[in-house]
């Protein structure tokens, strides 16, 4: 027969047991356990980690994308700013469709992760595994965040340029 119970925190209730009924083997886990909770607190920091890396590295490629874009976009508000458009409906514009981006990549990369992470749970581990609604919004807010904060630290002086100056550019 084989039994786990949850000793007494008392020292030399072990030795005690084993002397009063010597054909049981006495296995203390506490050790493994211990080890085995080391071991999850490391993956633990290492999936932390990775995540903290990929979104530095999404958060550079953001960055990047909308600096290659700023003298198409400058281009394209002086053209809008010479025919009437005004500054504050330029910067609206702006921040929508860059709230928007933010939105959809945030979404769709917590609804991935959902996905990964009950597959790992599910077929990996033998985990049962629960959904938390939460995380998509969560994940589309934090990327309408980030990326209206990536974008106005890339595109901010763009609105603040002078058309004719944005203009004499494009003919160069």
């Amino acid at each position: 027969y084989l039994a786990a119970y949850r000793a007494p925190a008392t020292p030399g209730f072990d030795n005690a047991l084993v002397r009063q009924f010597p054909n049981v083997t006495n296995v203390d886990m506490s050790a493994t356990i211990d080890q085995l909770q080391r071991v999850l607190e490391q993956v633990v920091r290492a999936v932390e980690f990775l995540f903290a890396f990929t979104l530095a590295a999404g958060l550079v490629v953001l960055f990047a994308a909308v600096s290659a874009t700023r003298e198409e976009r400058a281009r394209e508000y002086a053209i809008m700013r010479a025919v009437g458009a005004r500054a504050s409906l330029l910067r609206q514009v702006q921040r929508a469709e860059l709230a928007g981006v933010g939105l959809l990549a945030g979404f769709l990369a917590s609804a991935a992760a959902l996905a990964v992470g009950w597959a790992l749970a599910r077929f990996a581990f033998g985990f049962s595994w629960n959904i938390r609604p939460w995380v998509p919004l969560a994940g589309a807010a934090a990327g309408a965040v980030l990326a209206l904060a990536a974008g106005w630290w890339g595109l901010r002086a763009v609105l603040l340029r002078p058309v004719v100056d944005t203009l004499r550019r494009c003919t160069e």
